[in-house]
């Protein structure tokens, strides 16, 4: 063979291996990218925008633009340290090792459910997670998928993250599967979701798509006095003629000012923020109208302007509780400059404790359900009040699995507020719901129950004791005398086929745990209430002894609501039989993957904070440099130096180093 022919079928050989190699690259990019082709960093996105550009959108009931309000001015206060410092000593070699076992358990479980969403249900809402279908019951735009986004960075999982970042950019908000959809949770869900991505990664497609619904939910507020139409319908979005409801529930009221906020700050437009401060005002202004002067009832009549109405019942819990949340978050989003959420958050709390709180009538160790002669453990719950004249209340000691939340909230503020009171009753309330827990037979505590309360010290007696929620001695006729009639009045409901047909059942209130007496919704939904207080009380107090409480939570809810290629929602916590299986109901909200499996991550990961597989570099996600939306949605909190991003046309706020 000449050198001439060898040179040119050396010249085929390399044409041929450059050919496959250009080949795999296009054919196979997430391969191209494990090995380092292209830059995770920097993926390959497109932002597509909505259909409908909302922003343009006139409105039919416009706000003068001397009535807009902006943002506090002048630098972020110095603010109390909210998180535990702790020391080297205190996070050794065995509790670095125990955690991060814990920490990669909580990962597993995410990838398994992340995994089974893209591959049955990707960009629907919801993974059905025995059926494996997808299910749309927040207007179809994904809702998994963005509220999973910012747990996705802080677990590491940056190739999924990225694809689940293309995905996002693809979304039109005119397009949806359904004619309506709610503002209170399409905010929290996605436009917090979105906020929260864009505030850890720094993409701009979150960005854009963050504006895009953020103008979008505005045009809720284009009606006559400017309040929240919560069923939002798209059509008459459109044209302002929504209208805001006469019986509306708090929350919705007080759940837009962290997102809303935030958006003002990071676009640099105040017109978002405007609409929340005057929300604000509205129930500052109420605040001490009502039966129970510092709380709000449960509804509020918005066509009279944030007039509480007539209603009768006030709770921390369902349609209410993220009102409360927000008071001190918010305050803390904005730096400390808003002294009002401050004065909102304590008499709030402070008539909480008052009228909700209540403490268990629980058996001593005498009764076998401690060790001997231990005494009672020292929890508290929060309950529903019911109040026909002024500053006069019936307890109801109804427990709401959602209530779990104030243990986080009333901690938080006590530290921000410099309220150690309130921080020992976070930790009170936050036992609380992990008592619950273990107390029923899967680990796992109810959706909704009702116990045996200590009967409060009356007035006087409670300002010479100062102590209203003092511990009382276990009384077993009491007990039975109440769980017989919760079952005399389940039993009396299903004859008459009513809608409490469901019930306790005369089984289960002979088996429940003391002092339990009517199980209301004895199902478990994947919520995350009881480990968020959990964390929040960890990352304040550094009691370790929660982490091994909420390592035993993690094992009893996986084992419980595991299926082969997810998790489930069950239908009943409370099975006399511990080695029965339980009954599965085909359901994973998305918050299992944006709050409950993102708290857990969080309790057992470095106390900084620090995302996985940042080696360090990037800021942890801590309780001062962070504040959660009701979400589980970390939004990053201003400080004085900071890197200006204006939206065109907008007077830039920041975005924060």
């Amino acid at each position: 063979m000449t050198p001439l022919a060898s040179g040119r079928r050396l010249q085929r050989l390399l044409l041929l291996v450059v050919f496959f190699l250009v080949f795999a690259y296009l054919s196979y990019p997430s391969l191209s990218r494990s090995q380092g082709w292209q830059d995770a960093s920097e993926p390959d996105e497109e932002y597509i925008p909505t259909s409908f550009d909302w922003a343009s959108r006139p409105m039919k009931n416009p706000i003068p633009e001397s009535s807009l309000v902006q943002l506090p001015k002048g630098p972020p206060r110095e603010l109390p340290r909210i998180q535990y410092a702790f020391t080297a000593d205190e996070l050794g070699k065995a509790h670095n090792e125990t955690q991060w076992y814990r920490r990669d358990a909580v990962r597993k479980a995410a990838q398994k459910s992340w995994k089974s969403y893209r591959a049955f249900a990707w960009r629907h809402d919801e993974l059905t997670p025995q059926s494996l279908t997808g299910k749309d019951s927040f207007a179809g735009w994904g809702a998994t998928l963005v509220d999973s986004l910012d747990t996705l960075w802080i677990m590491g999982l940056r190739e999924e993250f990225d694809e689940a970042v293309r995905a996002v950019g693809a979304i039109d908000w005119n397009k949806s599967s359904s004619s309506h959809c709610s503002l209170f949770e399409t905010n929290i869900r996605y436009l917090g979701g979105l906020i929260s991505a864009y505030d850890l990664s720094n993409r701009e497609i979150l960005f854009k798509k963050a504006v895009e619904l953020g103008d979008m939910l505005f045009a809720g507020f284009d009606t006559p006095n400017h309040l929240p139409a919560n069923s939002y319908d798209f059509r008459k979005a459109k044209v302002g003629e929504l209208s805001a409801s006469s019986r509306q529930s708090l929350a919705v009221l007080g759940s837009m000012s962290m997102e809303f906020t935030r958006l003002s700050q990071l676009t640099g437009d105040p017109k978002y923020y405007s609409i929340v401060e005057q929300l604000k005002k509205g129930l500052e202004k109420t605040q001490e109208q009502t039966n129970l002067p510092g709380l709000w009832p449960k509804y509020i009549d918005l066509i009279e302007g944030t007039r509480p109405r007539s209603d009768t019942l006030f709770t921390l819990g369902a349609q209410a509780d993220s009102a409360y949340e927000y008071l001190s978050k918010t305050y803390l989003l904005l730096g400390g400059l808003d002294p009002s959420y401050e004065l909102m958050h304590v008499k709030a709390m402070d008539a909480a404790v008052k009228h909700l709180l209540f403490r268990p009538m629980l058996p001593s160790g005498d009764d076998d359900t401690y060790e001997a002669g231990s005494p009672p453990p020292d929890i508290l719950f929060s309950g529903n009040a019911v109040s026909t004249q002024r500053d006069k209340s019936d307890l109801q000691p109804r427990v709401q699995h959602l209530g779990c939340f104030a243990g986080g909230m009333f901690a938080l503020g006590g530290k921000l507020f410099d309220r150690p009171d309130h921080v020992q009753i976070g930790e009170q309330l936050a036992r609380g719901c992990a008592w619950a827990y273990e107390a029923f037979s899967t680990g796992i505590m109810p959706e909704v129950s009702e116990l045996v309360p200590c009967d409060k010290v009356v007035e006087h007696e409670a300002e010479e004791n100062d102590d209203h929620l003092a511990q009382c001695p276990w009384n077993e006729a009491k007990w039975r005398q109440r769980k017989k009639k919760a079952a005399a009045a389940a039993a009396a409901a299903a004859a008459m086929n009513t809608r409490f047909a469901s019930d306790t059942t005369n089984s289960q209130t002979t088996t429940l745990p003391k002092p339990f007496t009517k199980l209301l919704d004895p199902h478990y939904l994947l919520r995350p209430e009881a480990i968020e207080s959990l964390f929040v009380l960890y990352r304040i107090t550094g009691k370790k002894d929660l982490l091994d409480i909420a390592w035993r939570m993690f094992q009893s809810i996986t084992k419980a609501t595991e299926t082969k290629f997810a998790f489930s929602a069950i239908e009943d916590v409370h099975i006399p039989n511990p080695g029965q299986p339980t009954t599965k109901t085909d359901s994973m909200e998305s918050f299992w993957m944006a709050e409950t499996l993102k708290y857990f991550y969080l309790i057992f990961s470095p106390e900084d904070g620090a995302a996985e597989g940042s080696g360090g570099e990037e800021e942890g996600v801590t309780l001062d440099g962070w504040v959660f939306n009701t979400e589980a949605h970390p939004f990053r909190v201003p400080r004085p130096m900071v890197e200006v991003k204006v939206r065109e046309g907008g007077e830039g706020e920041e975005k924060s180093k």
